[in-house]
């Protein structure tokens, strides 16, 4: 699978490449629209010396794999911190906004800032899974083993993922959308419906993925900017102004952007 690129939704990366490795994959042409990446996560850190890492999530749901910590975690709202220490590794499947429920026997919303265990939505079958990717000598291997996984469950196509997928893409790529009434207008549907759809499906509003591909975007240029030029950036993410661009970021990353960038550069 080739590796996959874009914003990590990593927090203050310090410790990338050093503390811990992150790659990421490209499934099939035929799971595209229910996996956006496989990721693998390893890392090396003294016991005595604990790295914490924090991550602003993307509006997916996550299968990831690791020895005795292994689940299924719903969107979480909120910033996510890991502390690493030992040696270990996390194989993880993200799927596609809204995808995850074609498995999910309840709406989605039920997973919001939750994780559940493998074999509660799949069985033995999850439970077979979790320990083959366990096995697994290499990251090629586990994302055969989740391939094959995914394969003989195929769900039939989905009209309402088909829109979900739509609106995402329109969200992600067009910063000027702002407002759920525009994009809900440009799919040809009711701004209800798009809200009642995302709750259900996504598990999270479309008001809030909106903001959220925006500050993930945000925190992503800010880590790579020398120089800050923070009128710019709020209105190439199309906000209305520089201070409604600042008190979004530090609600939601919990510093300002120029503090943010400054705690970047001193790492």
């Amino acid at each position: 699978m080739p590796p996959q690129y874009g914003p990590t939704g990593l927090l203050k990366p310090a410790g990338l490449g050093s503390a811990f490795q992150l790659e990421r994959f490209a499934p099939s042409a035929e799971l595209q629209h229910l996996v956006l990446r496989y990721w693998v996560v390893s890392w090396d850190v003294p016991e005595q010396l604990p790295y914490e890492q924090e991550t602003l999530p993307y509006p997916c749901v996550n299968l990831a794999v690791e020895p005795g910590r292994s689940g299924i975690f719903g969107v979480s709202t909120r910033r996510s911190r890991v502390q690493l220490n030992g040696k270990g590794q996390v194989f993880g499947m993200k799927f596609q906004p809204g995808a995850f429920a074609a498995f999910y026997p309840a709406p989605i919303r039920a997973l919001t800032d939750r994780v559940v265990s493998i074999d509660s939505v799949f069985g033995q079958d999850g439970t077979a899974y979790e320990r083959q990717v366990l096995g697994c000598a290499s990251i090629a291997a586990m994302i055969g083993c989740a391939e094959q996984f995914l394969h003989s469950r195929l769900p039939a196509p989905d009209p309402q993922l088909a829109l979900i997928s739509r609106v995402i893409q329109r969200i992600s790529n067009d910063r000027a959308i702002t407002q759920v009434a525009e994009i809900a207008t440009q799919c040809g549907v009711s701004q209800r419906t798009l809200q009642r759809l995302f709750v259900q499906r996504v598990g999270v509003s479309p008001k809030w993925v909106i903001r959220r591909y925006r500050l993930l975007e945000a925190a992503d240029q800010l880590a790579g900017q020398a120089q800050l030029d923070l009128p710019g950036l709020a209105h190439a993410l199309g906000y209305f102004d520089q201070a409604h661009f600042i008190n979004d970021f530090r609600a939601t990353i919990g510093s300002s952007p120029a503090e943010y960038a400054r705690s970047i550069e001193v790492r």
